[in-house]
């Protein structure tokens, strides 16, 4: 997920045609992300609901069984977008925090417009530990990756 940008900018200038990858929406990252990472993550699915909690449904982007992970996949809009970005994450993790096959939740927020006004404060609110359970005897590890 480190070469994002530089596969993009690769396929996008090889040819003199114009952009071969336009991302203009958050499918379109999740689109780039899985054929950046299907080749590695045999058994990566994609799109698949995950369990219901509150009376709402939570589409997890993509999930490695054998890894037990789950990547999320985020694009910024606009600008108030980039501001609320982060109770959109904490909201995520609340869904996750009791997924049985879940024990690393990986955010990749793509911002090409750099909306996000804190990145910094932003990193150090997610990528936290997160105990739950009985005796909190469980933990989600959170990442983020902002490109």
């Amino acid at each position: 997920m480190r070469e994002f940008d530089a596969c993009i900018r690769y396929l996008n200038t090889r040819r003199s045609a114009g952009a071969i990858i336009n991302i203009e929406s958050e499918a379109d990252v999740q689109d780039v992300l899985y054929l950046l990472l299907r080749p590695w993550i045999i058994d990566l699915n994609y799109e698949s609901p995950a369990d219901k909690s509150a009376n709402r449904f939570v589409i997890k982007d993509f999930a490695s069984q054998s890894g037990r992970f789950v990547i999320d996949a985020k694009y910024i809009r606009d600008k108030d977008h980039g501001k609320n970005i982060s109770k959109e994450l904490h909201d995520d993790i609340e869904m996750y925090r009791t997924h049985p096959r879940c024990d690393d939740l990986i955010f990749f927020v793509y911002d090409p417009s750099l909306f996000i006004p804190d990145q910094r404060a932003l990193r150090e609110q997610i990528e936290v530990a997160r105990f739950y359970g009985t005796g909190g005897d469980m933990r989600l590890n959170c990442h983020l990756i902002v490109k």
